[in-house]
């Protein structure tokens, strides 16, 4: 905390500037990402699209269960309220 008795806001990864979730995402489509579900199952691959419900559309999805890849898919729809977050790979 600062003297002012506020702590300043934290930046991005990238950029320094803060990001609304919003922004966040918009920025994101078409980049790869990694989605980890309630389960523990995380998704690595394009995101295609998703909308306000975070229903989700990859491509070139592979699949990973405790770290090991399972299996590979060409296209995959995640239901929203299956997803803990969104992680844009580097």
């Amino acid at each position: 905390m600062s003297a002012e008795g506020s702590a300043p806001a934290p930046p991005t990864m990238t950029t320094g500037v803060s990001k609304t979730p919003a922004e966040f995402l918009k920025a994101i489509k078409g980049q790869p990402v990694i989605v980890k579900l309630n389960s523990g199952v995380d998704y690595r691959g394009i995101l295609a699209c998703l909308d306000g419900y975070m229903n989700i559309a990859m491509e070139q999805t592979e699949e990973y269960v405790n770290g090991q890849l399972k299996n590979k898919y060409g296209d995959a729809f995640i239901r929203g309220n299956n997803v803990l977050y969104i992680s844009a790979l580097k």
